[in-house]
């Protein structure tokens, strides 16, 4: 209304009138208005009037359908907190920046693709929430907000993070959950106020190092792609309460854990961890471990499940047993070869299975392949290794292998050798480090089953348009942006096509036209349409939905 704006300006109705004041009513000697709180309306737009309330320290406009903002909020030099949070925002006034006592500018939910480069003259600001829009960068100012306390960073489309934002002095709080971060600036290190760090849902590889965080109190990574826990990093971080890295692909527990004395909560599920240092049960201050979905080998499931005292009572018993420690190779047994049990001639020659798994070996030894001689290999393991290169002597197995497992391991490119094993069905590589795949797969005629989840893809390998047998394409946690649905239908045996996690900004109508897709995963992309709604009902809502939109 508009006598809100000219509150201070205009005498009350009563004035008007022939009326004896008494004390509370006399309305010549009222204040300036201090805070205008609008929230939850329908306002679409604000008025150049709001200059007319010059005394504000509180405007509070969250959850509208404001558009813009008028210029003339940088006339409101008391302004201390700005709410316009949950509205329809692309682009914030320049003038915004001219706030001097601004301390809390609340912003999350809006449209914004980007923030004005001028952010850092905010020189005051000591909160400020960009969380859930749709930001690909961060101005470079932000380095002089020194005085910020909070940052939220969550639910954007962030890549990296400046390395200038170390120079935040007095910020406690960052949060940067659900973004596709790979890693964090070394520099991210020197803030020395951290106390809460959060960097769920991203693409991390490995947990952050935080020498100078001597105050970081939580860390959250939970679902990123961590394989490793550094023992130097976790060193670092004596005053952590929670540490909190479920879903990950975590494979074992230093014993340099017990450093963290202050631990209160360690929250390791969905993991791939198989031991723990049973010294983990002295941590003194630990009142909640969470270890569920792990393949653990020494801690039975129903113990699991009574809870975390009886976990650490377990684990502190272990540590005065004599038996084997937590991290002691399992014992020859007579299976295999008595060179450290490097290959199982008995899975070869009855399983015709060739496994050399778990190692993390740079190569395999030559002496597993010379173990195989005349016998068949149908399937080959040789996945968490440390391998660079598809081992080149597969090529001899040509004629019988039809599964290959080369999953976690670091090999960057695919080289020619796989493209001559003609007889494969199954190929797995995920967790790598791939970008491309070579033309010449196109001779792997029979191959149903690629996946290639958790690798560096930014584009759709057109290679796999050409693989007329293929029925699974499982191609989630990569960086692809875009997909070709006029040739994805020529592949008419295709059932299953996860795409989970990627970058898609866009999903293109034709591709309901594919109708052979009984199981087609979308979630965790960028994508706008079709919306979390849809994508819930299942596949073929989805592509009901998808021709529905195709022009006619």
């Amino acid at each position: 209304p508009e006598h809100v704006w000219r509150i201070n300006l205009d005498p009350p109705e009563e004035a008007q009138h022939n009326l004896s004041f008494g004390a509370a009513d006399r309305w010549w000697e009222q204040t300036d208005l201090t805070k205008l709180i609008l929230a939850s309306n329908k306002l679409q737009s604000l008025s150049e009037d709001v200059r007319l309330l010059p005394a504000l320290t509180v405007l509070d406009v969250h959850d509208n359908q404001l558009t813009s903002l008028p210029s003339a909020l940088g006339q409101l030099e008391n302004l201390q907190k700005l709410d316009v949070s949950h509205n329809q925002l692309r682009s914030l006034p320049e003038e915004l920046l001219q706030l001097p006592r601004l301390r809390s500018l609340l912003l999350q939910h809006n449209q914004l693709s980007q923030l004005p480069e001028g952010l850092g003259q905010l020189l005051s600001l000591e909160e400020l929430d960009v969380s859930n829009n749709q930001l690909t960068a961060i101005p470079s100012s932000f380095a002089l907000l020194l005085n910020l306390v909070r940052l939220n960073l969550a639910c954007n489309q962030l890549r990296e993070l400046p390395a200038d934002l170390s120079a935040m002095k007095s910020l406690r709080q960052l949060d940067c959950t659900k973004n596709y971060l790979e890693t964090v600036p070394p520099k991210l290190a020197t803030m020395a106020s951290l106390e809460q760090l959060y960097l769920r849902k991203n693409k991390l590889r490995a947990l952050p190092e935080l020498p100078s965080c001597k105050l970081l109190k939580e860390l959250h990574a939970g679902e990123n792609q961590i394989e490793m826990l550094n023992a130097e990093n976790l060193k670092q971080l004596s005053s952590l309460c929670v540490l909190e890295l479920r879903d990950n692909k975590i494979k074992a527990v230093p014993e340099e854990i017990t450093v963290l004395q202050k631990l209160e909560r360690l929250d390791l599920a969905n993991n791939d961890i198989s031991r723990l240092p049973y010294t983990l049960g002295n941590l003194p201050q630990l009142k909640f471990l969470a270890l569920e979905g792990n393949p653990l080998r020494t801690i039975r499931r129903d113990l699991l499940q009574k809870g975390t005292q009886e976990l650490l009572k377990y684990l502190r018993s272990k540590i005065q047993d004599d038996g084997p420690g937590p991290s002691e190779e399992p014992p020859v047994t007579a299976m295999t070869l008595p060179s450290q049990s490097k290959v199982n001639i008995h899975a070869i020659t009855t399983l015709k299975l060739l496994e050399y798994s778990d190692k993390q070996a740079a190569e395999i030894p030559q002496a597993v392949f010379d173990a195989v001689g005349s016998n068949p290999v149908a399937t080959v393991n040789f996945s968490k290794n440390q391998l660079r290169e598809i081992p080149p002597r597969l090529v001899e197995l040509k004629d019988t292998v039809c599964d290959v497992s080369l999953g976690f391991n670091k090999i960057s490119s695919i080289s020619s050798e796989l493209c001559l094993l003609q007889k494969l069905t199954h190929l797995d590589l995920r967790n790598n480090v791939l970008t491309a795949l070579p033309e010449e797969m196109e001779a792997l005629k029979r191959l149903h089953t690629i996946n290639l989840a958790f690798n560096r893809f930014k584009v759709f390998p057109s290679v796999l348009y050409h693989l007329p047998a293929l029925e699974t394409i499982l191609l989630s946690n990569n960086q692809v942006g875009s997909i070709d649905p006029v040739q994805l239908k020529g592949l008419d045996k295709l059932g299953t096509l996860d795409l989970q996690n990627n970058d898609l900004l866009q999903v293109p109508p034709e591709l309901g036209n594919c109708e052979n897709l009984r199981s087609l995963l979308l979630e965790g992309n960028p994508f706008r349409t079709p919306r979390a709604a849809v994508l819930a009902r299942g596949t073929a809502a989805v592509l009901e939905y998808l021709r529905s939109r195709i022009p006619s």
